[in-house]
């Protein structure tokens, strides 16, 4: 799988690793929701650094299609709910 960090580039992260990043996900999904911003800010900090602690940066040149698309470590709490679905931002996982 292919995950852009929006404003940084590509890793290619194993699927079998999306559980992982779900405990995190989850977590951030529920300070958004009830408007935790300090919370959101540090949950999200951690789950883009798990991701890339996972995965393996791709070179700067590939342009390869994104499997899932994460907001930039600066995203607001507006910014990300524009990105979420149903399923927080890892849907699926």
């Amino acid at each position: 799988m292919i995950v852009r960090i929006m404003g940084e580039g590509q890793v290619r992260l194993a699927d079998s690793r999306l559980a992982e990043l779900n405990t995190l996900d989850d977590e951030l999904l529920a300070e958004m929701e009830t408007g935790d911003g300090p919370g959101f800010r540090a949950t999200l900090q951690a789950l883009l650094a798990k991701v890339r602690e996972l995965g393996e940066p791709l070179p700067d040149d590939a342009l390869e299609p994104s499997d899932l698309i994460l907001p930039s470590p600066d995203a607001t709490l507006e910014d990300v709910r524009a990105l979420l679905s149903d399923d927080g931002l890892i849907p699926g996982a």
